[in-house]
């Protein structure tokens, strides 16, 4: 399948359910790439997005983090409302609408975004409509106001509808001071996409990494809006920067985690871009780099995702 083989609206197609990109295809369809997910039908697809479990977790204080529509959405209930960190799959607002009234009566006041990606966003055009300011790095408004193209799964997206587009943006960082939390959101090194933005809640020392960390699967870089491999190492860089030994950290994708899970993660990056790199000075094709298998040691533990070891072994290679 060719890059414009599939050409739908950005809502089309996440309510077709191929937004399962990063969420259900973890959750629901094991280690098979999201290409050949690619092959189900639309009503399948539906059907998956709409059934989706919505689970409530602790983190920290009034901390808490809903998982299994997209990425991982922080929630954040108070006096000023509530504020989110993401807003996962249109298809789940009413289980995500369910979720947020058992945590606060209060209504929806802000929405964070960690970047422009649409298992991210999906649901920003409801949260705004229910009273949410979304906030964001700029880039993510200029992605989600444009055609986007995601040639890894030979998905086009057309531009988000005006209601879902971030209206309070920045370019480096930006401070909130909400129901009594100090907030602050800093841009990434341009490394999974150049809209990359870290959310970190100062009084309770938890940070969002966004997906600049997938915990526990191979990440996935979107060389055409802005990343590479270098980029996402020196995210990697920061992340461990902004942490210490008592930093909870939430990954975009998987299993909150600590500093030392980051720290495996970063490790991990530089390692395997360092064997890429040796074979293609060796002037290995990448066909000829993904036989030699040189992520083979962590495949038992991080191809569990919609990134394949030999999917991740071309984005690496895509960038040394």
């Amino acid at each position: 399948m060719k890059s414009g083989d599939l050409t739908i609206s950005r809502r089309s197609f996440i309510r077709g359910g191929i937004a399962t990109l990063a969420g259900s295809a973890l959750t629901l369809y094991g280690a098979r790439t999201f290409a050949q997910e690619a092959s189900l039908t639309g009503a399948q697809f539906r059907a998956s997005g709409k059934s989706a479990k919505i689970a409530t977790r602790q983190l920290r204080g009034d901390l808490r983090y809903l998982n299994g529509s997209g990425g991982n959405i922080i929630v954040l209930p108070g006096p000023d409302g509530i504020l989110a960190v993401d807003s996962g799959l249109a298809t789940s607002e009413s289980q995500i609408r369910t979720a947020l009234s058992a945590i606060s009566s209060r209504p929806l006041s802000h929405l964070l975004n960690t970047h422009w990606h649409f298992d991210h966003t999906d649901g920003n055009e409801w949260m705004h409509l229910a009273g949410a300011t979304i906030v964001a790095h700029e880039n993510t408004r200029k992605r989600m106001n444009q055609r986007q193209e995601i040639p890894a799964f030979s998905i086009i997206l057309e531009p988000s509808p005006p209601a879902a587009l971030p209206t309070v943006m920045f370019a480096q960082s930006h401070r909130l001071l909400l129901n009594g939390q100090k907030i602050l959101m800093e841009r990434y090194t341009p490394a999974h996409t150049d809209s990359d933005v870290s959310v970190f809640f100062e009084n309770t020392n938890v940070l969002h990494t966004g997906d600049t960390w997938f915990n526990g699967y191979y990440p996935f870089i979107d060389y055409n809006s802005g990343g590479s491999i270098r980029g996402l190492i020196a995210a990697s860089s920061e992340n461990l920067q902004r942490t210490d030994t008592q930093t909870i950290v939430l990954p975009g994708h998987g299993d909150v985690g600590s500093r030392t899970d980051l720290l495996a993660f970063h490790e991990m990056l530089i390692e395997i871009r360092d064997r890429v790199s040796a074979l293609r000075v060796k002037g290995y094709s990448l066909a000829a780099t993904i036989s030699a298998k040189p992520t083979e040691k962590y495949d038992a533990k991080l191809s569990g995702g919609f990134v394949s070891p030999d999917l991740f072994t071309s984005l690496v290679y895509q960038g040394v």
